[in-house]
């Protein structure tokens, strides 16, 4: 059994039982549009506030422990959310599209090598002028707590070719383990 599908037996840490409130503002100020695909969905917090909202959304994740979780809150509340397991550096297997793409502490579990094959499959995923928001470690956290940090730098690099940054911008990782969430970058990419 894998880290995070073990994790998902009980509560991780950062599966605070709501959206982010990063995420929450970006609906509020009408970032988040049309179909929505929640990449490493966890237990769907993010993916059902968005269908709750009104957008046709998918939620994703390695975890079938998280996706059972996802689709058990999903028919409790009554909102239809196509929720499924799956390896987010296969993307390209779903053979759709979305509007907007987002990822909640996703990016910063992957490796240096990880992070080309995800940003090849995000591609495939998303059609020009469609919209991927990442909330990521950010380098200015200390080291200790959680997991790998990234630098602004990271991301560029990550996104330079194929996509336009339209802001990395200082943010904060909610989760039930610190009252002052870690230190975050909320980005906003778009697909050229």
């Amino acid at each position: 059994m894998d880290f995070f599908d073990s994790a998902y037996r009980g509560t991780p840490p950062w599966d605070i039982g709501r959206p982010q409130k990063e995420f929450v503002d970006l609906v509020r100020r009408g970032e988040i549009t049309g179909s929505v695909l929640d990449i490493g969905c966890g237990t769907g917090e993010h993916a059902l506030y968005f269908a709750g909202e009104g957008h046709d959304v998918w939620g994703i994740d390695s975890a079938p422990a998280a996706i059972q979780k996802a689709g058990e809150k999903a028919a409790q509340r009554g909102l239809p959310v196509h929720f499924c397991v799956l390896d987010a550096r296969d993307l390209s297997r779903l053979n759709r599209t979305f509007d907007t793409a987002t990822d909640s502490g996703f990016f910063h579990t992957l490796s240096d090598e990880d992070r080309l094959v995800f940003v090849d499959n995000l591609a495939t995923v998303l059609s020009p002028g469609s919209n991927y928001f990442m909330l990521c470690f950010s380098d200015l956290e200390p080291a200790g707590y959680g997991p790998r940090r990234i630098s602004e730098r990271e991301i560029r690099e990550s996104f330079r070719a194929g996509w336009t940054i339209n802001y990395i911008r200082p943010a904060i990782f909610e989760s039930c383990t610190r009252a002052q969430g870690p230190r975050a970058w909320l980005s906003s990419i778009t697909k050229k």
